[in-house]
């Protein structure tokens, strides 16, 4: 997508206003990224001894990467028994067919 296509968005983190370039569309994604990072960094400050804005974000960017990676094993262990699945059910579609 072309540097033309993009809007330019505002959105708060950390308490301070800061822009970023986002594809025509998305901009309600963004604004809810930086409101689900904002959310999780302040859960960190209250769940733990963390007062600093920078270590905050380190454990949230922790954490989001965490779940990203859990989602992405479960994503894959779908797709291995989906295809699991229609082995299967090829080899007995034709053992049935005999």
């Amino acid at each position: 997508m072309s540097e033309l296509q993009n809007q330019r968005v505002t959105v708060e983190l950390l308490g301070k206003e800061q822009q970023f370039a986002c594809p025509a569309g998305q901009e309600d994604a963004l604004i809810a990224s930086a409101k689900y990072l904002n959310d999780l960094v302040e859960q960190m400050k209250q769940r733990s001894t963390v007062r600093n804005d920078q270590k905050a974000l380190l454990m949230a960017a922790l954490n989001i990467s965490h779940e990203l990676l859990e989602a992405k094993t479960q994503q894959n262990v779908e797709q291995q028994h989906d295809q699991l699945i229609d082995k299967l059910s090829a080899y007995l579609g034709k053992s049935s067919t005999k």
